[in-house]
Formats: C-alpha cells, sequence, structure tokens
C-alpha cells in the first residue's frame, strides 16, 4: 500500500520558458551592377569623389550604405555574383584608381619629381605641395605616407624632408638646431635696442637668424628643441626682463586709477579720457585699456563702469561726452528704421546709425551688455531683437522638436521628390535654418532635443511608421 503525499510535498511541474518567435527581418532588395554604378557616378557628380565602402549613405537612398554595397559585391546575394569589391568595379569600369593597384615607386622616382618641381617652382616640395604634375593621382602627401611606412616598394621610417635632406642637401625643418633661454633672451635683447619694445610670436623672422618668433614661441610651448615646457615668449621675457604679458596683466583698483588720473591732470591740466593714450608712470598701461577694464569687470575691477562716471563719481570731473542717455523703445525705433532702409536688421558691427548721428551700432550693442547710458544690464542687440523683432539670433537659435523636423522633412519631400540629408542646405520657410544644423541639434541634444539620434535615422522610423500603418490598414 502506497502511502499518500504530503500535501505540502507535492511538487508543480516546472513549465518550459515560453521562446519568443524570431524577429523577422525585412529581406533586403536586389541589387545590379547597373545600380550600383549609378549611384556611384551622382556620388561623384556631387562631391567630386568616388566612393569608397566608409563613404556612408548612399544619398539617393535611406537603408543603402557603401559598405553594405561593397559586402555584397564581396560576398554575392541580392541578385550580384560576388567576387569583386566597390573599388575593383570601379577600376574596370570607370577607371578609377584604387590603393591596392597603385605603382611601386622607388628613390630615383621621387628625386626626379623633386628635380622638376624645384625647376619649375623655385622651391623643394613638401607633403604639402599637392599633386605631382605628369604623375597620374599621385600627391606629395601620398609620396610622403610610402616613405614613412615602407609602402609601395620603399624602405620605410623615412620621409620626404629626410629623403631631400641626405640626397640633395635640402635643409629638414624639423631637425632644427636646439635652443637655448639664453639665447632667446640675446635676440629679444638685440629686438629691444632695435625697436624699443619686446617682441612677440607674431613678429615674424629673427633679423640675422633663420628662425622666427612663432617657431621660438611653439617650442616654449611644447618643450621641444632643448627648451622646457609649457611656458611661451611672453613668460619668459616676463620672468627674465620683467616685459608686460598681456595675458597676465597685473589687478587694478579705483584708488590707483585715481591717482594716476590727478596726476595726468597735474601734468596736463585736464582729466584724462580712454583716447589720452599712455598712462604715465605706468609702464605699458594705456588709458583705453583701463576704460575697458572699468568696463568689462577685468583685472578685479567690479565692471560696468567708465573712466568718465569714476572720475565724475570721485572727483567732480566734468564728464565731457555728455552722452544721453538712451530707452530700449527707442534703440528699436531706429533698428526698425535700419531693417526698412536695408532689408536687413543691424549687426554690431553694422556701422553707424544713420537716424542718430554720433550713434554707432557697436556702441548700443556695449551699452546694452553693460548696462550702461540707463539700460538693463545683460542683454545684447541681437537678444533685444531677438526677444522684441523675433530676428534669428545665431547665438541663441530657438528651440526645435522632432514633430517640427518631420514637417519641414514631409515639405522637403513633396518639393522635390526625396528626403532631405543632414548635409543640406536652408529649409524654406523655417527661418534661417539649415538640415545640417537640425542633423547637429538631432546628434548633439541641442536646442530642445534628446540627443544621439540623426535625421536619417529619424527619418528611417517615420517611414516605417507610416509604412506600418499603411499595412494594417
Amino acid at each position: 500500500m502506497t502511502a499518500e503525499p504530503h500535501p505540502e510535498l507535492v511538487l508543480e511541474p516546472v513549465q518550459p520558458p515560453k521562446r519568443r518567435p524570431p524577429r523577422l527581418r525585412a529581406k533586403p532588395p536586389r541589387l545590379s551592377i547597373r545600380q550600383a554604378l549609378t549611384w556611384a557616378d551622382a556620388h561623384h557628380e556631387r562631391t567630386g569623389r568616388w566612393p569608397n565602402k566608409a563613404a556612408g549613405r548612399v544619398f539617393e537612398t535611406l537603408q543603402e550604405t557603401w559598405c553594405g554595397i561593397n559586402l555584397a559585391l564581396r560576398r554575392g546575394g541580392r541578385g550580384l555574383p560576388g567576387g569583386t569589391t566597390l573599388a575593383r568595379l570601379l577600376l574596370e569600369r570607370r577607371g578609377v584608381r584604387n590603393h591596392l593597384s597603385v605603382p611601386q615607386l622607388s628613390d630615383e622616382q621621387i628625386l626626379a619629381w623633386a628635380d622638376a618641381h624645384h625647376r619649375r617652382t623655385g622651391v623643394w616640395p613638401t607633403e604639402e605641395s599637392g599633386p605631382i604634375p605628369g604623375a597620374d593621382d599621385e600627391t606629395w602627401a601620398k609620396v610622403n605616407a610610402a616613405l614613412y611606412q615602407g609602402l609601395r616598394g620603399l624602405a620605410g621610417g623615412r620621409s620626404l624632408a629626410r629623403l631631400l635632406a641626405a640626397e640633395r642637401g635640402v635643409p629638414n625643418r624639423k631637425a632644427l638646431p636646439a635652443l637655448s633661454v639664453e639665447q632667446i633672451v640675446a635676440w629679444a635683447d638685440a629686438f629691444f635696442a632695435r625697436h624699443g619694445r619686446w617682441p612677440t610670436r607674431d613678429d615674424g623672422n629673427i633679423e640675422g637668424e633663420e628662425e622666427a618668433w612663432s617657431a621660438v614661441d611653439a617650442a616654449l610651448h611644447n618643450g621641444s628643441r632643448g627648451l622646457p615646457a609649457g611656458t611661451s615668449l611672453a613668460r619668459v621675457l616676463q620672468r627674465e626682463r620683467g616685459a608686460r604679458n598681456r595675458k597676465d596683466l597685473p589687478p587694478l583698483s579705483e584708488h590707483r586709477i585715481l591717482a594716476w588720473a590727478k596726476k595726468h591732470r597735474r601734468a596736463t591740466g585736464s582729466w584724462p579720457n580712454e583716447n589720452s593714450g599712455p598712462v604715465a608712470g605706468a609702464a605699458g598701461e594705456v588709458w583705453a585699456n583701463v576704460n575697458q577694464a572699468l568696463r568689462d569687470g577685468t583685472r578685479d575691477l567690479p565692471g560696468g563702469d567708465t573712466l568718465a562716471r569714476l572720475l565724475a563719481r570721485r572727483l567732480g570731473a566734468h564728464n565731457g561726452a555728455n552722452i544721453p542717455p538712451l530707452t530700449v523703445p527707442q534703440v528699436l525705433a531706429w533698428a526698425d528704421a535700419h531693417h526698412q532702409r536695408t532689408g536687413r536688421w543691424p549687426k554690431a558691427n553694422s556701422g553707424e546709425v544713420a537716424d542718430a548721428p554720433g550713434e554707432t551700432w557697436c556702441a548700443l550693442d556695449d551699452a546694452l551688455r553693460h548696462g550702461l547710458r540707463e539700460l538693463p544690464r545683460g542683454l545684447s542687440l541681437a537678444r533685444l531683437l531677438a526677444r522684441d523683432r523675433g530676428v534669428r539670433n545665431l547665438a541663441a537659435p530657438p528651440r526645435l522638436t522632432v514633430r517640427q523636423i518631420l514637417r519641414w522633412a514631409e515639405e522637403h519631400h513633396r518639393r522635390r521628390g526625396r528626403w532631405p540629408s543632414a548635409g543640406g542646405g536652408p529649409i524654406p520657410g523655417a527661418g534661417g535654418e539649415t538640415w545640417t544644423a537640425v542633423g547637429q541639434a538631432l546628434r548633439k541634444g541641442r536646442r530642445g532635443l534628446p540627443g544621439g539620434d540623426s535625421l536619417p535615422r529619424l527619418l528611417n522610423r517615420q517611414e516605417r511608421s507610416v509604412s506600418g500603418r499603411g499595412a494594417g490598414r
């Protein structure tokens, strides 16, 4: 007699997990050699270059890529015989040379081309010298790469500059002699004796030397040619000769500025203004820079001030400029008149205000930014026109939505018979928008969009969605 199992010990049979049905992928459409060549011809006509497998999406389609076409040509399938590649197909049918079919090179051939270049131009070629005349599809950059990598029958580990230095005695700019801080300072002393000022990186060649100040500054910055890294010509001269470094100016204070102003008045009989030139007794200082620092709030100053206001407030000096106050409605009225007269809205660099003699758009923009002449601070001419006249501000473009982008894309498709690309131009009726800007906003998550997307992917999803709704009906 078999005992009955205890109710609590009865085990339920284990159900095997349900397997999801396999996802059905849409079968890619058939291809033909003729279709691939048609797309390649269109790519060449549009870009000036023949496509390769890394050329991305085929412009005339939403699904095809040049990588996929190359794979189908190589493996067969999709109606293609296989056993070839995109590069070989273009070589056979269009005569396009690819990197697998380039001819061998020799040092003698390269030197012959270099000699011809020197006779023709008077200078020896470099890797930036472009195409080589009479050498089909050869460029000096390709020759340099082959020398460096040891390709096309050449010994590697070299360069065009080294080959010309060894065989033709051409100085190699990348094998320059070592420098020292002592030598640089001696050159700077000689420059100061001739010109009465210290050199900068923009002063061209060093007199009597095969060197340039820009190269010296770069070597100091990069730590090349035996020099310590992380410094500059300006810092070396500041440290060694006490020269003024424009990127490391000493702090200012109202007390110091007022002392300079009093000294200026005792010497000249008048108060200084921003056009008064150098500040006496303050090496390297000029009144224009002092006024700029007061206005912008640099060099430890609070900002929002001017030299004229400071002297009037603290020393009772008469403000000779006597600039009248401004209002936002007045600025907008001048902008409206400018737009009506020229068809364009003014910018900060639009010059003088035709309806207000003595005023400039630059001064108005500055007053709006810094809250001068009784205007509210923190605006600008561009932000004011964007806020009150709807003018597109390139520094702060309006927000975008996916729905708006799809409406523009559908209108583009109705008008041209194809979908837009991310490299397209202006979008008609969209207030200055371009497909390039839309693509960047989708990719980088700007202007209210989530990011991580692209225009082709968005249009693919939309096309599948529309196809799905059509199939459901």
